[in-house]
């Protein structure tokens, strides 16, 4: 049963007298509160906590506060010593996608109802989550501007910024990580989390923004990580184009068509991860070459290539010749199943969906992502109001408003793989569903394998792969295992006592 602290209950800290713009002029305190205690049973071992959510201005650089985020705290009570107990900083990605994912689904002391392979049930709500990783970590959920109850202020004059201006300080690849970085500067300083290790967790857009916010604290703010997590991960800046590209598609193919028993009996009868490793090695050694050679590839040749990624993709021969090679992921998501009237999920392709016609090039929509908005947008808005008794008449955002995102300039995995150089200690592991078509769990060991082309950092990078999607932790075997990979991860990478941090 949650508690609720009364002194902090009725406190509303509003360091910055204005308040937040909203719709339909509802308005939200710039800097706000509340705080709960609450009871978890985590990996086998019960304890309290608290759950603190509320608002934390934006500084601009003449101290005014420009926006205000909401996050939400989940802190262990009775430690005695915060300077050894992590403090993990969760964001999700879009952009434009609030924290709700990961906070009510992965991490959190609280998750959504499912089903064991994470498909949406009624009743929606929440049912505790005994493998949160609350019990060696606290946990700060941060929700960027216009994403969950995070807006942009009016100024003095009660006027929004012009959307350039909105832009060039909160929309955009470089501009996010810098007011960000600031606010968790602000956020540590505030709740004394200084001396503890810190772990930065991101999903999906999330990793651009972790691993630039990696750089950015440890350059910006002087604040040194001891992880970064990127949860299904995007290019975060490591170009993949042309045959790349193309070629690193197919072991995902491969995992899609697995799932749904398209594959010849000879691959089929074999475990997923063996069919992988056969895909993938084919895809290294033999596909790639092949697509880099385009037009002038030998018709023998050709031929070979057609029939072996028909056989591991589960497409037609004759559709793969259609395409030259080069399947659009578009095209296979209604290609795989279109003999038997359905489609299959983008985000996670264990999902079917129905369109209107059998015929076409792509999907009508994601029948993965109704099914998440299904369960998650009612939990979510319960959740604040009757567990955490966080009440407002703003509309919590699953998606917000921050197009046109300005991508130039992305440099995110080469300031990740400096911010690793710089410090010793900084660790980064990588966690991808095979049936992600997204940001396919092939491109994400791309990355990790061209992060560090020195070569010299390589035993700090680790890859973790799950039999699910995009969000891999809503299937029940792997929120169980994702979350004990990534405590395993935080306890061997905070140093020993008197482990320095040199070379």
């Amino acid at each position: 049963m949650k508690k609720l602290i009364p002194a902090l209950l009725l406190s509303c800290l509003l360091i910055a007298t204005v308040h937040a713009s909203t719709e339909h002029n509802v308005t939200i305190a710039a800097d706000h509160k509340v705080t709960t205690e609450h009871k978890a049973e985590i990996n086998g071992e019960r304890f309290n906590y608290t759950a603190t959510t509320g608002t934390q201005p934006v500084w601009n650089e003449q101290g005014e506060a420009i926006a205000s985020l909401h996050y939400t705290y989940y802190q262990r009570t009775k430690i005695k010593d915060t300077s050894t107990r992590p403090l993990l900083i969760s964001f999700n990605g879009g952009p434009g996608s609030a924290s709700v994912w990961m906070h009510i689904a992965y991490t959190g002391p609280r998750v959504l109802k499912v089903d064991d392979e994470g498909f949406p049930v009624q009743p929606y709500g929440l049912k505790d989550n005994p493998y949160s990783v609350l019990d060696v970590a606290d946990i700060v959920f941060v929700n960027p501007v216009n994403t969950g109850y995070s807006r942009i202020l009016k100024d003095k004059e009660g006027k929004l910024p012009s959307k350039a201006k909105q832009k060039e300080l909160f929309f955009g690849v470089n501009a996010d990580v810098k007011y960000l970085s600031n606010w968790l500067n602000t956020f540590i300083q505030r709740n004394d989390r200084m001396l503890s290790p810190k772990y930065l967790i991101g999903e999906s857009y999330g990793t651009t923004r972790v691993s630039g916010l990696a750089h950015a604290m440890q350059n910006q703010q002087w604040l040194y990580i001891n992880g970064v997590i990127l949860v299904s991960p995007t290019e975060i800046g490591i170009k993949r184009e042309g045959p790349v590209e193309v070629a690193n598609r197919l072991p995902y193919y491969a995992a899609a068509a697995w799932y749904h028993k398209a594959l010849p009996a000879e691959l089929q009868n074999k475990d997923l991860l063996e069919v992988l490793a056969e895909v993938e090695q084919y895809t290294i050694d033999t596909y790639l070459p092949a697509l880099a050679k385009g037009a002038f590839i030998d018709s023998n040749e050709k031929q070979q290539v057609i029939e072996k990624v028909s056989k591991y993709s589960g497409l037609s021969k004759q559709f793969v010749a259609q395409n030259n090679l080069d399947i659009p992921t578009s095209a296979f998501w209604k290609e795989l199943l279109r003999d038997r009237g359905v489609t299959i999920g983008r985000l996670d392709s264990r999902y079917l969906g129905i369109d209107k016609r059998d015929a076409g090039s792509r999907p009508d929509y994601w029948p993965e992502l109704d099914a998440w908005l299904h369960s998650f947008t009612p939990a979510i808005n319960h959740y604040f109001r009757a567990e955490l008794n966080y009440k407002t008449d703003l509309k919590y955002n699953m998606f917000g408003s921050v197009h046109p995102w300005d991508r130039s300039d992305n440099n995110v995995g080469e300031q990740l793989r400096l911010a690793m150089a710089q410090n010793p200690y900084l660790h980064v592991m990588i966690q991808s569903g095979y049936y992600d078509g997204a940001t396919n769990y092939f491109d994400a060991k791309y990355n990790m394998w061209q992060l560090d082309p020195s070569g010299k950092m390589r035993e700090r990078l680790s890859f973790k792969g799950y039999r699910s999607g995009h969000m891999m932790y809503l299937r029940h075997e792997d929120l169980k295992q994702s979350n004990q990979d990534l405590r395993e991860f935080i306890q061997q990478t905070i140093p020993a006592k008197e482990q320095s941090a040199k070379y």
